[in-house]
């Protein structure tokens, strides 16, 4: 058996660990956006992109969502209006509507939240593109995709049917950022139709890169909502999603709220009302229209008992898709929400702490590191096992607001280009406590077979992503991901982020691969 490595933080990375941070993404396909720029200018010619060609392979290679190819028809902007522009007046929520062919109301509702956070936002879609000087019709665009950066070139020819766009399309008709963005993102997918259904979480995370948070509203922690105006005050993407109705389609409740869909979170805000405080929550349904109709919402009553002063920051009558609510009511119409943030800083209110990140690369081989969960005795010690420490906090940072320590998140990396056809396995892992007298060595299959985790994932979910968020007593610890079957092969990121003292030296957790 190797010795164990140690991942320990240096003060300056190299050039290849640089490669695939923000300061240096990776080209996807091969893709260089300033030497194409170059090639197009020099030529006197507009991009044509040949890895995401504009035909049918690129809107619905299967034939999923019924349209008929020969009435689509590939334009650039320049052909749809007359005077195209890249953003018109700022970027904006209310910016775009969702199209009526395809099913990604979780991709435009991490858009709706990306839009309120210009520093994300333009890491997302670099600044100093236009319709203008140097226009060669060549785009880029920048993603987050298991753990590496990537830079996204797109030419800007887009289908559509009579001149009218088919997927997403902006409200202002030479407005076209956010087709631009959806076609960016439906290249890393493989297709249109690869976006078809999915989770907020997965485009927020592939927005930020940073920490993802999802809580449940069913058993929601103590005061989510102070830590929900945390996240926004720290440049955080939220979005929040409903619960299914007895059928796929998206139902409309007599509240107006839809049963099955993404939603934005878009304002956390505390009002007066009658001597009273009242914690609301903003939202935006990402169709532009049907809003919930009970207390809250734009044509309540109870907007006449708010000082005017507190009505103008806030409150307006549109009928735009955005809707105000309590917190009581959000929590009981909302199944769970998700916050993406670089920093795992808002999880706590006290400046006597700060969150630390560590994050490790593995895999499960059949028959060789695949063990399968603890169902499966004789092979679960098998799994890939990481050692961590858990640091004694002083009495002020341990009694802060937020007693959970420690945050696993456990990603599945996919290297199949079409996200349709990515199988997701069953994940999850297992936390145990190490006896002190237990020093570096590989724990064997008698360590577990009457030990009792201190902590788990939830129930082991066929998703791209798990993650808990719990409190660890000082000590050391033992985290075995885990597929929920023996010799099922994946790779996997786990990352750990743990509270510490923000008056000592910062440092990274160390996370000890044995």
């Amino acid at each position: 058996m190797p010795p164990p490595q140690v991942n320990k933080p240096r003060s300056e990375m190299t050039i290849k660990e640089k490669a695939g941070t923000l300061d240096m993404p990776l080209n996807f396909l091969g893709q260089d956006y300033q030497e194409l720029l170059k090639s197009c200018i020099t030529n006197r010619m507009r991009f044509v992109d040949d890895r995401f060609p504009p035909d049918s392979s690129s809107i619905d290679p299967n034939n999923k969502l019924g349209l008929d190819m020969d009435q689509i028809q590939w334009l650039r902007p320049s052909k749809i209006v007359a005077d195209p522009q890249f953003i018109v007046k700022g970027v904006s929520r209310f910016d775009y509507s969702q199209g009526s062919f395809l099913g990604n109301c979780w991709f435009l509702a991490s858009v709706g939240a990306l839009t309120f956070q210009k520093d994300v936002l333009y890491q997302v879609m670099p600044e100093g593109q236009s319709f203008g000087k140097d226009y060669a019709g060549i785009f880029h665009f920048r993603f987050w995709r298991f753990g590496k950066w990537i830079d996204v070139v797109i030419d800007d020819k887009l289908p559509t049917i009579k001149g009218d766009l088919i997927f997403v399309h902006s409200k202002t008709s030479n407005e076209f950022w956010p087709a631009l963005l959806e076609k960016a993102y439906a290249k890393v997918c493989g297709s249109y139709s690869d976006m078809d259904a999915g989770v907020v979480s997965e485009a927020l995370l592939d927005f930020t890169g940073g920490i993802h948070v999802r809580f449940e509203l069913e058993k929601p922690p103590l005061d989510l909502w102070s830590l929900m105006d945390r996240a926004a005050k720290c440049k955080a993407l939220m979005a929040c999603g409903t619960y299914p109705g007895k059928t796929s389609a998206n139902t409309e409740l007599s509240n107006g709220i839809v049963q099955g869909h993404a939603y934005s979170v878009t304002g956390i805000f505390k009002v007066t009302w009658q001597g009273t405080p009242v914690r609301l929550v903003r939202v935006l349904n990402p169709w532009g229209k049907r809003e919930w109709t009970g207390a809250w919402c734009d044509k309540s009553t109870l907007w006449n008992k708010v000082s005017e002063s507190e009505r103008t920051k806030c409150w307006s009558l549109a009928n735009d898709g955005e809707f105000w609510m309590s917190m009581e009511d959000f929590s009981k119409n909302f199944e769970e929400v998700d916050i993406c943030c670089f920093s795992p800083d808002f999880l706590d209110n006290s400046s006597k702490c700060s969150w630390t990140t560590v994050r490790y690369n593995g895999s499960w081989e059949a028959g060789k590191t695949a063990g399968g969960c603890l169902n499966y005795k004789e092979s679960f010690w098998t799994n890939p096992q990481f050692r961590v420490t858990i640091e004694k906090l002083d009495e002020e940072c341990s009694s802060s607001q937020c007693p959970e320590n420690i945050l696993v998140s456990l990603l599945q990396i996919h290297e199949d280009r079409h996200r349709s056809r990515v199988k997701n396995c069953s994940i999850g892992f297992c936390v145990f406590a190490i006896p002190p007298e237990m020093k570096d060595e590989r724990f064997p299959a008698s360590f577990f077979s009457h030990r009792r985790t201190v902590a788990e994932s939830e129930a082991f979910v066929n998703s791209r992503h798990v993650m808990k968020f719990f409190k660890l007593e000082p000590g050391e610890y033992l985290i075995v991901p885990t597929t929920f079957k023996p010799n099922e092969s994946a790779k996997f990121m786990l990352s750990i982020f743990s509270k510490s003292e923000s008056h000592r030296k910062s440092r990274k957790p160390e996370m000890t691969y044995v």
